[in-house]
């Protein structure tokens, strides 16, 4: 028998190197420059297995994931590889005109954002909450009542925040499907992150932040290999609870993407070796991360299964939109001046139902959305009841159960005026609007106008335009947000709320409830 040539027996061995069983090639060594996300950083001692298995290394250039996503699609980036926590906001940049073209993707290990509690604060939100399974609607419920004090990585450079951020909008639009543009209007964010006390551009030094000062929160909104890793690390006082919530989560899958079609070679053999069963492994127990591979046995701190994904948004400028709203240095609670028809015709059925609709502000809606837009700790309004003109007007700043309770009690009267004057009481809203512009100029002040009926007293609308128009700048950047009902005008409404920059609600097309949650968070 013929001896085989060394020749075959070299290509024998390559074959075997592509089929993962990590003997070298005999090409010379590769280098991939890698653009990839902060937390990747774990991964540099399997970095160096990979360089012994195949000669191919593989340098990563950190960055935030966000951060990384937008110079990516724009074609700024030289790197051969991006390897993200996620794609998806990269993706849909890279829908958008004069993109660049799409590249290769293969996901490679998968953690979901989640929600870690200290156990006490965990069994307080669940004590608030309608059902022991705890979702984003009830943290945010928590931080609206004070329960709950968190931390989240700004969404603006960090895919952990931004995940959240997509994950509690989603959540807070309340339809079921992917966000629209529509649902990101006016920001039902608000309650819950009356409660976020730390934040930082990157998971690891959000980390280092919650460690570093362990009293000023009581949770932290991140990946779950991350509060894993953290429970591990003995820098903590007590273990984080993993809550997944209840209403779904986001998943991040991260990926290595090709971007440099020259080094798809190196890039097929470096995607065949971190997907074989030993480094999915490895993965798993140096990261905890969950792998892609479905055969991997998990480890036993990975088996809880993380609930329903969230529908990513398909639009880019649903994200943008949201990025552009997230602002982690406004502290300050909106204002919020309530105009409230007490004319003749909003008694019985009508006065119950608005009534009843602030009962569910004040936090008695159990509904997921009505846990996002109810009242929260330190937002301020103005309750005003008009009918000829103001009869009554009353401020209040949420800060417990006896705010409700004053609330309530201003709203039981049943004295009903004979007029309704809509536009003078918009014009004196507007004059206590200037005041607190001028004595708060950081806290975005709101008008929300409800009326059921024709104008038949005071100024008309033309007057109402004139006077404001004449208004300081900072006082006409005020919005009114008209809500219509019963036989109120919806063309006059329209016109001047819209004159303002604001818009109208039909509450007659929906409900008087569903109206003034629509309004919730505008400015």
């Amino acid at each position: 028998m013929r001896r085989r040539p060394r020749a075959f027996a070299g290509l024998v061995a390559c074959a075997m190197l592509i089929a993962g069983t990590g003997c070298a090639p005999d090409e010379p060594d590769t280098k991939l420059r890698v653009l990839a996300s902060s937390e990747l950083a774990d991964l540099r001692p399997l970095l160096d297995e990979l360089r012994r298995d195949t000669g191919i290394e593989v340098v990563l250039d950190h960055r935030g994931t966000v951060d990384a996503s937008v110079s990516l699609a724009k074609g700024d980036d030289d790197h051969d590889l991006a390897w993200l926590s996620d794609d998806r906001y990269l993706q849909l940049k890279l829908q958008e005109p004069g993109r660049r073209l799409r590249p290769l993707s293969t996901e490679i290990m998968m953690s979901p954002v989640v929600v870690g509690v200290r156990p006490r604060t965990a069994e307080r939100l669940r004590r608030n909450a309608p059902d022991p399974k705890l979702s984003w609607a009830d943290i945010a419920d928590g931080a609206a009542e004070g329960l709950v004090r968190f931390g989240m990585a700004d969404p603006r450079h960090a895919n952990s925040g931004l995940a959240a951020l997509v994950g509690v909008a989603t959540a807070a639009a309340g339809t079921g499907g992917a966000l629209r543009p529509q649902d990101v209007t006016c920001d039902r964010l608000r309650g819950l992150f009356s409660g976020r006390t730390l934040t930082a551009a990157s998971s690891a030094g959000l980390v280092d932040a919650f460690v570093a000062d362990q009293g000023k929160a009581d949770a932290l909104i991140e990946y779950e290999s991350t509060i894993l890793s953290l429970n591990a690390s003995g820098r903590l006082r007590e273990p984080l609870e993993i809550v997944y919530p209840e209403d779904g989560i986001v998943l991040s899958k991260y990926p290595l993407l090709l971007f440099n079609p020259a080094r798809r070679a190196a890039y097929d053999k470096v995607v065949a070796w971190l997907t074989r069963a030993d480094t999915q492994r490895k993965i798993m127990q140096r990261t905890l991360r969950r792998p892609v591979d479905p055969g991997v046995t998990r480890d036993p701190r990975l088996r809880t299964e993380i609930g329903n994904a969230l529908y990513y948004p398909d639009r880019p400028e649903v994200v943008d939109r949201l990025l552009a709203g997230y602002d982690p240095s406004a502290r300050s609670a909106g204002q919020v001046i309530f105009v409230l028809d007490y004319s003749g015709s909003m008694r019985r059925k009508r006065i119950k139902a608005l009534r009843s609709t602030f009962e569910g502000l004040s936090g008695d809606d159990d509904s997921s959305v009505g846990r996002f837009v109810r009242f929260y700790r330190g937002e301020r309004f103005i309750l005003m009841r008009f009918g000829g003109d103001v009869r009554a007007e009353r401020g209040f700043t949420i800060a417990g159960p006896h705010d409700v309770d004053a609330i309530r009690a201003f709203l039981a009267t049943d004295r009903f005026d004979r007029r309704t004057a809509v536009w003078s009481a918009l014009d004196h809203a507007y004059g206590r609007a200037g005041e607190l512009r001028r004595a708060d100029p950081e806290r975005p002040v709101t008008i929300v106008l409800m009326t059921d009926g024709l104008n038949n007293a005071g100024i008309g609308p033309k007057e109402f335009l004139s006077r404001y128009r004449a208004l300081p700048p900072e006082t006409r950047a005020v919005h009114t947000y008209a809500i219509r009902f019963g036989e109120a005008d919806p063309a006059e409404l329209d016109r001047v709320a819209k004159a303002t920059g604001g818009r109208m609600v039909d509450a007659d097309a929906s409900s008087l409830d569903r109206a003034f949650k629509e309004t919730r968070g505008c400015r």
